[in-house]
């Protein structure tokens, strides 16, 4: 620079060129950063790699917006609700199947037990969610004498569950149990676990790793039971039972009170329970209650039902719970009405069942609730009403046989 002029600097002539502490790094000769630590940087986002996609139980540290990509698929998936072992993973690549609580199906609706008048009755029957039609016969559900009707029916990703007690005129007469089948073929039900306290019309509600039956009523035919219509008989206990083991349910809560046969609803991270009969003044109720999957709580009010009701099917969408049909103190309707899961409210009027119903059985495709036979008279339709707006139900086919008092499943 002796003429004053500042000439080009070649960075390899300093000393302090490399990868290491107070050095300058030098591009390679593809024009590349050489190999060195990032871990200082900071503003960008992380991506959990895995061989395989996540579950709901991965909880992730990062919480909502925490990116995981499947190395195998190439499939990538973000976090949009981060609960304990309840998270929602949506998937954002090329693909489809969102990794989310199950509480719809996408295939097949079923119907397992029921009363055919006046016996009880053991089939399990399948009916389509891609075609309109008949059902078909899929086996029995246990092969023991009379356990059918009034069942709790819940759905994994793989078995439907039906969980109810028995009574003196059964084989065996002490019966008490959580009664599962295969959605993949015909079987015959096996006996995998037994409920807290023997019971009857129990109201549903799922996620995608247990079984949850809330209320219900003892029945006065078990061994050692109360005879008659004692309070004793009606219960406020919500069980939990896992759908990976068999073996007891457990108290996973109480209900705000003791009834029988209330609807029930599942949302991603909360079971409901709609309406019921109350013991308490002998009359139906019109409370909506939800409780969390994530932990045994006391259920809390977040509604009411149109009237006092009970002896109704549930159905639930990705955002909404509907309640179908039912005696309503006590006269039949046929009204579907609907509550919103993201905020505690009334349910509406949404449409209307083809006759006024009880007792019917309900099923939820990914976009159609679904109601199959019930009784006054007994029937054997199966019919359906869309998701995506308020409208009345069509009938799309028929059960085996006229039949109500049964359990709904669906995969």
């Amino acid at each position: 620079m002796s003429d004053g002029t500042l000439q080009t600097l070649d960075v390899t002539m300093l000393d302090d060129v490399g990868t290491g502490a107070n050095e300058l790094i030098q591009l390679d000769s593809n024009a590349k950063i050489p190999a060195c630590s990032g871990a200082a940087i900071t503003g960008l986002s992380s991506v959990t790699k895995n061989a395989s996609d996540p579950v709901i139980a991965t909880n992730p540290s990062g919480g909502v917006g925490t990116v995981w990509q499947n190395t195998t698929s190439g499939e990538m998936f973000i976090c949009t609700d981060a609960t304990t072992d309840e998270n929602i993973w949506t998937n954002v690549g090329a693909g489809t199947g969102d990794v989310a609580p199950l509480w719809q199906g996408s295939s097949y609706g079923f119907y397992s037990g029921g009363n055919t008048s006046p016996v009880n009755a053991g089939p399990i029957q399948k009916f389509s969610f891609t075609s309109d039609g008949n059902s078909t016969s899929h086996g029995d559900l246990m092969s023991v004498s009379n356990p059918n009707d009034g069942g709790c029916g819940t759905s994994s990703q793989t078995h439907g569950y039906v969980a109810l007690s028995g009574n003196a005129s059964m084989t065996p007469a002490d019966f008490n149990g959580i009664i599962k089948f295969a959605f993949s073929s015909n079987t015959t039900g096996t006996d995998v676990g037994d409920m807290s306290v023997p019971r009857l019309y129990a109201a549903p509600s799922w996620n995608l790793t247990h079984g949850y039956g809330s209320s219900g009523w003892v029945n006065p035919n078990y061994p050692g039971t109360p005879a008659g219509g004692s309070p004793a008989l009606y219960m406020n206990v919500i069980d939990k039972f896992p759908f990976a083991s068999g073996g007891t349910a457990t108290d996973h809560g109480d209900c705000i009170n003791s009834v029988r046969q209330a609807g029930g609803n599942s949302s991603a991270t909360h079971g409901y329970q709609s309406g019921g009969y109350s013991f308490s003044g002998s009359t139906y109720v019109n409370v909506i209650q939800k409780f969390a999957f994530a932990s045994n709580t006391t259920a809390t009010d977040v509604g009411n039902t149109l009237a006092v009701l009970g002896k109704c099917a549930g159905q639930s969408s990705e955002t909404y719970g509907y309640i179908s049909g039912g005696y309503s103190g006590p006269p039949l309707i046929n009204v579907i009405q609907k509550f919103p899961f993201a905020s505690d409210t009334n349910s509406t009027d949404v449409g209307d069942l083809l006759a006024n119903i009880g007792y019917p059985a309900g099923q939820s495709s990914t976009t159609h609730g679904y109601v199959s036979g019930g009784s006054s008279p007994t029937t054997d339709t199966i019919q359906k009403f869309t998701f995506a707006s308020n409208a009345n139900a069509t009938d799309v086919g028929n059960l085996s046989s006229a039949i109500s008092w049964g359990a709904g499943h669906q995969v």
